[in-house]
């Protein structure tokens, strides 16, 4: 089946594109928020070519597709309205309340990142690893350009999230890209590295660096979301399209740079106050409360705020007793993302949480938090108790760190300091974090992805073979004379890479109905279209060669895509005389686009035929469960 037609099935079958809030997807799955679950029909979803199974968890219909998910997600956009970035409703979760709520926007904004940023950390990792063994220096040009390549994603994280979180509550994305744009752009930076005081019409600014944050861009364009929404239902139409972006550049850049920047700044500094006080009460207590947390202030962004503390201890007292706590949290993520790759059968999974967990060793934990274990939810509270654990050991050991640096293997050293004291308690804490967070996701488990090839491999033992035979006929969309497909000069349709069929020179310019069936592609040249039959057959009907040139001229279409026809009703028209004079070739391939679904495929007419003659005769073989009609 074609990533279209699927698409086209799994839209109708999910209840429509109007009972579609958001759709996101991640490795395998197409991550619905529907607004009634129950109009969707999950036993035919199921059931349908090219889906491996259907899940309900956390709020999302999830349709896993396996490794084609991008091809699949790419064609239901083509398809459907369902991926437009204006016009729809808040995709905020619907029926998730409180924390599993706050889980389904944080993975709906970050899903659609996974890949690059698995790809982004495994580079990080590997620059980390040669610049310590002193195979490339940061002085060297080629460090830097393979660390802008890793490290540009985190940089310009609030530029990425300002698209997804814009598809997720609604938003105009090109708007979001360009108030994201805003906080990073060099004026803005150089106010804040310069310190410059800053006003807005005389209401002060506190600035900040924007780069890799997280919070105020997603707080930003949520709001934007909702204002546009607004303004879209007042303004009138003839003038909305572009005075609705004016009003919410001029509100949100200012709003965000008064409001939602400082509120992280402000969030992380009131959390760093509390920490010192609580190391200061009981140092085994503040361990293990940063070592439980530190990931969910990774998560919301706000752990920026406990950076500044860090360097101004070390800068200060030469050492900082506060950071070592927060080791505990990157090895005990570590360790759950290494419990899954352990535990899961899913080898695209596996190797996921491999790569994920050899980058997270080395201190860069985003590819295993937001690829691995916050997705998987019982992975991810593992490693917050392993992260308590450990930070409880840690806290109560007096470990110190006496440089900067992200924690992980290779910056072990700088917890380092005079006589040793306090890095013993540090390597027994992260390996407690480590070891508990990975042995607990073992035992708790996970909801485990299917295995497309498991899931075919099992049906196949589940059933008893019985090779039923069926023929289909196609008649004959087109009066002319029949021609091998071999003589049409196009390689594509002539060496079958297409799929098998025949050829007709046309006497008249006109294309029919081959059999009953619906229009699942209607080319917007009108030179072509694709019709599927009820027991599946997909037919190409291509009217001459390279006749997409003519961008429609000398044609005339009568139907367009999802049409329910009948055999011998008028679908095309076309001027066969002027196409000709053109200098354009009319012989029109008619092709059985999905081929390997058939044993054979047998050419039935010869010579001339008119239309409505039967023209190919199709059989097609199938295992069906023995008591099964």
């Amino acid at each position: 089946m074609s990533n279209e037609k699927l698409a086209k099935e799994i839209v109708h079958l999910v209840g429509g594109e109007k009972n579609v809030i958001s759709l996101v997807h991640c490795a395998t799955r197409l991550r619905f928020v529907l607004k009634d679950e129950a109009k969707a029909d999950k036993g035919k979803l199921e059931k349908t070519d090219g889906i491996i199974t259907v899940k309900q968890s956390g709020g999302q219909f999830q349709v896993v597709v396996g490794n084609k998910v991008p091809e699949v997600y790419n064609a239901i956009g083509k398809v459907s309205n369902i991926l437009n970035e204006t016009g729809k409703e808040d995709h905020s979760a619907k029926g998730n309340k409180g924390f599993g709520a706050v889980i389904d926007v944080i993975s709906s904004i970050f899903a659609p990142l996974l890949g690059v940023m698995a790809g982004s950390g495994i580079l990080k990792g590997l620059l980390l690893i040669a610049s310590n063994l002193g195979w490339l220096l940061p002085k060297d040009t080629t460090y830097m350009i393979l660390y802008a390549a890793a490290d540009s994603l985190f940089y310009f994280l609030p530029l990425l999230l300002a698209v997804t979180t814009a598809r997720k509550f609604g938003g105009n994305i090109f708007v979001a890209l360009t108030i994201a744009g805003g906080l990073l752009y060099p004026t803005i930076v150089t106010l804040k590295t310069e310190g410059t005081p800053t006003d807005f019409f005389g209401i002060p600014i506190v600035m900040m660096s924007y780069s890799s944050t997280v919070i105020p861009i997603i707080l930003a364009v949520i709001v934007m979301s909702k204002l546009e929404k607004w303004c879209n239902r007042v303004i009138h139409e003839s003038v909305k399209n572009f005075i609705t972006p004016l009003i919410l550049l001029v509100i949100m850049l200012p709003l965000t740079l008064m409001v939602f920047g400082p509120v992280g700044v402000y969030v992380g500094n009131a959390i760093a106050t509390a920490l010192v006080a609580a190391f200061s009460f009981s140092p085994l207590l503040a361990g293990a409360i940063l070592g439980a947390c530190w990931q969910l202030l990774v998560i919301f962004g706000v752990h920026w705020g406990l950076i500044p503390v860090f360097i101004n201890n070390i800068a200060v007292n030469g050492r900082d007793g506060i950071k070592p706590a927060a080791s505990a949290s990157v090895f005990a993520q570590t360790g759950a993302a290494f419990g899954v790759m352990l535990k899961t059968k899913n080898k695209k999974l596996k190797t996921l949480a491999g790569s994920a967990t050899l980058t997270a060793l080395f201190g860069i934990t985003e590819p295993a938090v937001y690829g691995v274990t916050l997705p998987l939810k019982r992975p991810f509270i593992a490693g917050i108790i392993g992260g308590a654990a450990g930070g409880a050991i840690i806290g109560q050991a007096g470990t110190q760190a006496f440089a900067s640096g992200a924690p992980g293997l290779l910056t072990l050293p700088i917890f380092y300091g005079p006589g040793g004291q306090g890095f013993p308690g540090l390597i027994l804490g992260i390996t407690v974090s480590f070891l508990v967070s990975a042995i607990l996701t073992y035992i708790l488990g996970f909801e485990d992805p299917v295995e497309e090839e498991e899931t075919t491999n099992n049906s196949a033992k589940e059933s008893t073979s019985t090779v039923v035979v069926s023929n289909e006929e196609v008649l004959s969309p087109i009066e002319g004379t029949v021609v091998a497909l071999s003589e049409v000069p196009d390689p594509a349709f002539a060496s079958e890479a297409m799929g098998k069929g025949i050829a007709i020179q046309p006497t008249t310019g006109r294309v029919v109905a081959p059999f009953d069936g619906t229009i699942t592609v209607a080319f917007k040249k009108k030179h072509a279209l694709a019709i599927v039959s009820p027991h599946g057959a997909e037919v190409l009907i291509h009217v001459g060669v390279d006749t997409v040139k003519l961008d429609g001229k000398y044609f005339t279409s009568h139907i367009k895509e999802g049409d329910e026809v009948k055999a011998g009703d008028l679908l095309l028209e076309f001027d066969v005389e002027q196409i000709r004079a053109e200098g354009y070739p009319t012989i029109t391939p008619v092709i059985i686009t999905n081929s390997s679904q058939y044993v054979e495929i047998l050419p039935i007419a010869q010579g001339e035929v008119t239309e409505q003659s039967p023209l190919l005769k199709l059989s097609s073989a199938s295992n069906e469960k023995e008591g099964i009609a």
